[in-house]
């Protein structure tokens, strides 16, 4: 392998390219060879100061060290989109092509096989790969979509050249499978992506949360009036406290236990199991319910309708039938 060498990298693929037969493949290929030449000789890039690398539905273009990084990245800004355009106007819908592009710099080398490798070569198709770059170009109405690597950003853009609006990258990062890479990207970031915050800016405050009272934490310990406080103005005055907290309703009473209940009279048991509706029990086994008095019946004569005798009756008519079952105990 040859010693590694120092070179602008310039990555440009064929969106859907997979998607076409393979006539249209091959008319694709042959287009894009026009773009990418034709985009470098407007930046009066020699052909001797570039190395193409074929990957089938992209190309890769490896640019001499002396040639300088604004003057391609001014080409791909501007002169690759006009070349772009002008070819899909003459072509059919399903000739016209979109591509993603990548500006990247770094070590490359030549192995035996005549096959370009090295670390930042990998890094750089990474970004060309990625989803999110994909998606810029998806959401977007423009045929081209860029990305370029931190170093090219760190040592060109961000210093706001002639023809590089470095206000118009936001810079992202992409996923990959050895981990995060972070990048620039021209134009809005798409909704399926997020730009991550630029080096040194601060994002906006956090929006308080209103606690339950409908008043949240003010700029200087105090407290903002919420949405109900009719205004915004800070107070450090602590709102009046909540009234008591309603009694909690009593607990239902248990129902009594069960058994038999009497509400006059003098009842007595002895020795008998009772089942069914009985009247006149005097003793032995029966079956039924036993009923006290004369409850649900005639009165017996001399007594009241509840059984019992009138408050002025003498005692012999207060005293118990003989064989019912209001006697005591046997």
């Amino acid at each position: 392998m040859n010693d590694p060498v120092n070179r602008t990298m310039l990555l440009v693929d064929i969106e859907k390219f997979s998607d076409r037969d393979d006539v249209e493949q091959a008319f694709l290929r042959r287009m894009l060879y026009d773009v990418v030449d034709r985009t470098m000789e407007r930046a009066g890039i020699d052909e001797t100061l570039r190395l193409r690398a074929d990957q089938g539905d992209s190309v890769m273009e490896f640019i001499d060290p002396n040639v300088p990084v604004p003057q391609v990245l001014r080409s791909v800004i501007s002169e690759l989109p006009a070349q772009l355009k002008a070819v899909n106007r003459m072509a059919s819908r399903g000739a016209q092509m979109r591509l993603r592009t990548v500006v990247a710099s770094g070590f490359i080398a030549l192995d035996e096989r005549g096959v370009w490798v090295g670390g930042d070569l990998n890094h750089a198709c990474r970004l060309l790969d990625a989803d999110l770059l994909r998606a810029a170009l998806r959401e977007r109405p423009g045929d081209v979509a860029l990305c370029v690597s931190q170093s090219v950003w760190t040592g060109i853009v961000r210093h706001h050249h002639l023809g590089i609006p470095a206000e118009e990258f936001h810079e992202v990062t992409l996923a990959s499978k050895n981990g995060p890479l972070p990048a620039w990207l021209l134009g809005p970031v798409p909704a399926s992506g997020q730009a991550a915050p630029s080096p040194g800016a601060s994002g906006p405050a956090p929006t308080p949360v209103p606690d339950a009272s409908g008043e949240r934490p003010g700029p200087a310990g105090g407290t903002e009036a919420g949405p109900s406080g009719g205004g915004s103005a800070s107070t450090s005055a602590s709102a009046p406290a909540a009234g008591p907290a309603p009694a909690a309703a009593p607990a239902p009473a248990a129902p009594p236990p069960a058994g038999i209940h009497f509400t006059g009279g003098a009842p007595a048991f002895g020795g008998s199991l009772v089942i069914g509706n009985q009247h006149g029990v005097s003793g032995g086994r029966v079956d039924g319910d036993v009923v006290m008095g004369s409850v649900g019946g005639p009165p017996r004569p001399g007594r009241a309708s509840d059984g019992h005798a009138p408050a002025d009756a003498t005692p012999d008519q207060d005293a118990p039938s003989p064989g019912t079952g209001e006697a005591g105990p046997r």
